[in-house]
């Protein structure tokens, strides 16, 4: 990087490392006290503990530093570190190794089959389709053979075949019936009923329709690639059908997003503004460009998705934070002060997605793209585990750096595989 300069500076009690970025102003990390606490032997002793804690230091801060500058320079060349297609791919594999090795050693919080989960088999496999090591697509195939392909136990809530849509996909790669015999017929019972109850959120109405926006990731994406490895439409007709009920129910005109379910309609934030939460946007806006991906070009209602999906698309770029990051609560982010991850994730996979379909202007959201993985990099600790991740809930809360969940995982995944592609392109 040309015109840059780091220079370790001792000052006084403390330690300090200065950047100086061609075009920038300098930047300034302190790494903390110098000494330390002094213990026993000689003042030698001490300055020489010291140094070995500086220079963890050093390295810690320089290792920052590198994605630092790439959010500094949101409108550098795609050929930054952060932005090659073998970095995308290594980072993914780091978080991904993070997670399987967790899996194998605490095993999960929870059933192999639950939503939870599901979304992050969404983005191992999607990891599956780039990466050379086998081991993803292999974990895939032992959790489907260990639930004997079966969704989990409540038929009709979306949340429970939400694994569906790994089932179809690992169906299209190798054309086994048994990977998707259950779900089908389970997706033929949930066509074959009329869904014309209320969406209120009341009596267990989640158990039979899809009354809330998380809804919209778990449930027409599943039917949606049923539909595309089975060849029959009925299953994307059921999703679209759907889709639109819970939108006229959840979807506010004028702010372009989604209440979480009927009991945030009239929510409001401590600053007066309307209560939209950041992951449940986030799951609706990675659904939609789910559903896209499996909807025909020549398909009926496509135009009306991708009217929706460009108006969320300006309005979730608009609510980006400086870092790069979006924060749990969307209209009201000084309250909820903390970057948070999942939906970051599932924004920056769906906002690539639309630069890689086209139907995003690259002067407008490359840059937003750009912003966005840095943020989600620098969430990422030593080992790979992906931190600030808000736990499991239905509304903005807090977060902190050692927050993390498998759904965030699979919201990084989608959004680093989205990336590798259309960085691939951007160098074709």
């Amino acid at each position: 990087m040309g015109g840059m300069k780091v220079q370790m500076e001792e000052i006084a009690d403390e330690d300090k490392i200065r950047f100086d970025i061609a075009g920038a102003e300098s930047m300034v990390i302190n790494t903390g006290t110098a000494s330390g606490t002094p213990g026993p032997g000689s003042k030698q002793m001490v300055i020489f503990r010291s140094k070995l804690n500086l220079a963890d230091k050093i390295m810690r801060s320089l290792n920052l530093f590198l994605i630092l500058v790439s959010l500094v320079s949101v409108n550098s060349d795609a050929s930054d570190t952060l932005f090659q297609r073998k970095q995308i791919r290594t980072v993914m594999e780091k978080c991904a190794e993070w997670q399987l090795k967790t899996w194998e050693e605490k095993g999960s919080r929870h059933p192999w089959w639950d939503w939870t989960n599901a979304a992050g088999y969404t983005g191992i496999m999607a990891l599956s389709s780039i990466s050379e090591n086998q081991k993803y697509i292999q974990v895939l195939i032992s959790k489907g053979e260990s639930l004997n392909w079966v969704t989990g136990p409540r038929r009709r809530h979306a949340d429970d075949y939400c694994i569906g849509q790994t089932y179809a996909l690992l169906y299209a790669k190798y054309q086994d019936e048994k990977m998707i015999a259950n779900f089908r017929r389970q997706a033929d019972s949930i066509v074959m009923l009329p869904h014309d109850e209320s969406l209120e959120w009341k009596n267990n109405i989640a158990d039979c329709e899809w009354a809330w926006c998380d809804a919209l990731f778990m449930g027409p994406t599943s039917l949606s690639y049923l539909s595309t490895v089975t060849g029959d439409q009925k299953y994307l007709d059921m999703a679209v059908k759907l889709w639109w009920k819970t939108t006229d129910y959840l979807y506010d005109p004028v702010e372009h997003l989604y209440s979480r379910d009927g009991s945030y309609l009239d929510k409001k934030e401590k600053n007066g503004r309307k209560v939209f939460w950041s992951r449940g946007n986030g799951w609706v806006f990675a659904g939609l460009v789910r559903v896209l991906e499996n909807m025909p070009e020549n398909y009926p209602g496509r135009k009306r998705f991708i009217q929706l999906y460009k108006e969320m698309a300006a309005k979730i770029a608009s609510l980006q934070q400086p870092d790069g990051s979006w924060h749990a609560s969307l209209l009201d982010p000084q309250h909820y002060p903390v970057k948070e991850m999942s939906g970051t994730g599932f924004y920056c996979y769906g906002l690539t997605w639309g630069l890689n379909n086209k139907l995003l202007d690259k002067k407008t959201y490359w840059p937003v793209v750009q912003k966005a993985w840095t943020s989600l990099n620098l969430a990422i600790h030593p080992d790979g585990m992906l931190g600030y991740v808000q736990p499991i809930g239905s509304a903005p809360d807090n977060v902190d750096e050692n927050s993390t969940e498998i759904y965030g995982v699979g919201a990084f995944l989608l959004a680093g595989s989205e990336l590798y592609d259309y960085v691939g392109k951007r160098n074709e």
